[in-house]
């Protein structure tokens, strides 16, 4: 199960959010700049590894998720959604998750497992967009969409503030975190290939 089929659930929620982004004066690009920075940030407090920083991490990855979906909302009641702010946004995206992974794999010094990650959520990514490019449509789909990952580094975040001690098979929360990202990203992108490869 996906998060992302509930987005336009959470789109309904989004009103003060755009209202308050018009308000200041930003922009659409402005919006997603801003998710962007809530990302690095969070990538740096979960290099630090501390408790506390667990937990920072974990509130800048929800607001990271949150403006994601503001941004696309103000666009569109700004009458300025296009092509360019699209593409803006999923290369930021992108490099939003390889940041929040790196963050992660450098805060309990796991670089394969990390390495693994990493490429099993670009991989999800990309299948995405490919299967949008052949002209089937954009899929979100998985088993583990951007949605999902968000919230389970948020979640994630907030038990290793509270229990940094391993878990399973010696790592702790963010070592079974990465290597679920790295297990479930390949077999989500597997997923997103074989469904586009039937509706061709």
């Amino acid at each position: 199960m996906t998060l992302d089929r509930f987005r336009s659930v959470a789109e309904r929620l989004l009103g003060p959010w755009v209202t308050a982004a018009a308000r200041l004066g930003l922009s659409p690009d402005g919006v997603s700049a801003l998710a962007f920075g809530a990302a690095v940030l969070a990538a740096v407090a979960f290099a630090v590894a501390e408790p506390a920083f667990y937990a920072l991490g974990a509130l800048l990855v929800l607001l990271n998720g949150w403006l994601d979906l503001v941004d696309g909302a103000l666009a569109r009641r700004q009458g300025v959604a296009s092509d360019g702010g699209d593409l803006l946004d999923h290369v930021l995206d992108r490099y939003a998750d390889v940041a929040l992974i790196a963050g992660l794999t450098v805060g309990i010094d796991a670089y394969g497992l990390g390495f693994l990650a990493v490429t099993g959520v670009l991989l999800t990514s990309y299948l995405g967009t490919q299967i949008q490019a052949v002209g089937i449509g954009r899929e979100y789909g998985g088993l583990l969409g951007r949605a999902d990952r968000l919230a389970l580094m948020g979640v994630g975040g907030v038990v290793a503030a509270a229990y940094s001690a391993p878990i399973v098979a010696g790592l702790n929360v963010v070592g079974v975190l990465l290597a679920l990202f790295a297990v479930v990203g390949h077999l989500t992108a597997l997923q997103r290939f074989y469904g586009a490869w039937r509706d061709l």
